[in-house]
């Protein structure tokens, strides 16, 4: 993965930062914008998230532990967090606390979800334009997928731990590369000739995307937010079938072939069942192990709600006004 163009002046000095050795940072300019959207603050965070995954090339390794760059980091995991819990206030009132109701509340707060439907647009009014877009903005999760919920897997214990071992196993295509999820989604880039590099379209997307991919990082990397990762996991899997199933009926209606629908299709036969484990076998056996952690876990599920929402409406309110959802254009990818 290469590194990406700065949008701000937090990640031009954490670029510059990183094409050197490890050393002194100096102090850091505040980021510029929105925690929750920001173009720089999301970027910023998310460059120094990507170092405890696959970093990027000509990256020296030691600057996953850089104290300095940790203590950047730490500042603005604090500043996102707070964001986010002034927006989302699930789990503060005490009936939320209770671990026995952590299921229900689950699919309570996935039921009364007030934001627009991405995938109902593009199965019924998208183009074949809007949803490359689309793809584009996926890929900064998908060809990743899986990996920031690791994060939880030695972090749990007893039954939830092996529920969330086997919805992982799926993930990874059960030891099989090709049926890896994040193999299947270069499938569908490749249908709409898009690069299937690694991060390749970081400089192509807004914070309110990467936001979303933040969060997950936020959540999998502190282990005191791990009933936060259980309760987002559990949300994604349970919210995952019917959205997918529209996406796949938008490319078909597009024309396209298994080649491009394969990812979907498979999302919707695998989460049939991984919504199910994730809401009994994990979230709410978790919560039995550890009541102290339901709040953790309806906090984590609404805020992915809450920043998947900002996130389809960014995009719709650009289609529908007729411009590109992507910040640069696509021609430059090839460049």
């Amino acid at each position: 993965m290469d590194l990406c163009s700065p949008r701000g002046p937090l990640s031009e000095q954490l670029l510059r930062a990183l094409h050197s050795e490890p050393g002194t940072l100096g102090v850091p300019p505040a980021p510029s914008g929105d925690p929750l959207a920001g173009d720089d603050f999301q970027l910023s965070l998310y460059l120094c998230y990507q170092l405890h995954y696959r970093s990027f090339n000509d990256v020296d390794d030691r600057w996953e532990w850089s104290p300095e760059l940790l203590a950047i980091r730490q500042s603005l995991e604090e500043r996102f967090e707070n964001a986010l819990r002034a927006h989302v206030t699930v789990g503060r009132r005490s009936k939320d606390r209770k671990a026995r109701d952590v299921a229900s509340e689950l699919q309570r707060l996935i039921d009364e979800d007030p934001w627009p439907s991405l995938s109902s647009y593009l199965e019924t009014h998208g183009t074949p334009e809007e949803f490359r877009e689309f793809v584009v903005h996926r890929s900064i999760y998908h060809l990743q997928e899986a990996d920031p919920h690791t994060w939880a897997i030695p972090r749990l214990e007893g039954p939830a731990k092996a529920a969330l071992v086997m919805i992982q196993a799926d993930e990874y295509g059960n030891g099989r590369y090709d049926r890896m999820h994040s193999t299947l989604f270069e499938s569908v880039m490749r249908a709409f000739d898009l690069h299937t590099g690694y991060g390749a379209y970081v400089d192509h997307v807004p914070g309110t995307t990467l936001a979303t991919v933040n969060l997950m990082s936020l959540f999998g990397l502190n282990r005191r937010l791990r009933g936060a990762l259980v309760g987002h996991l559990a949300a994604f899997e349970m919210t995952s079938v019917g959205p997918n199933g529209r996406y796949g009926n938008a490319l078909r209606g597009f024309g396209y072939g298994p080649e491009a629908t394969g990812f979907y299709d498979e999302h919707v036969t695998a989460d049939e069942t991984h919504g199910l484990i994730a809401s009994q076998d994990l979230a709410a056996a978790f919560a039995s192990q550890e009541p102290s952690r339901a709040a953790d876990i309806l906090f984590g599920a609404a805020a992915l709600l809450f920043i998947e929402g900002r996130f389809t409406e960014r995009l719709l309110t650009d289609w529908t006004s007729g411009r590109s959802s992507l910040t640069r254009p696509l021609i430059h990818a090839f460049a």
